[in-house]
């Protein structure tokens, strides 16, 4: 079994692991009816529909 010959320093460390903590860019695609972008995976917040199909009335807040 490999065994590393120096101790690895802290900053060595911290360095390698905050590159796994860096936030993710959530990609959000955009909706073929209403283009409006929206997640993935999540009901559109514009049209309230999900594959295609009506989930969520949306109603409009001009009135």
């Amino acid at each position: 079994m490999a065994v590393p010959k120096r101790k690895s320093s802290k900053s060595r460390t911290s360095r390698r692991k905050v590159q796994n903590m860096k936030r993710k860019i959530a990609l959000a695609g955009f909706d073929t009816e209403s283009g409006a972008p929206s997640l993935p995976h999540r009901v559109c917040p514009t049209t309230g529909k999900y594959r295609g199909r009506q989930v969520v009335t949306v109603s409009d807040s001009d009135e």
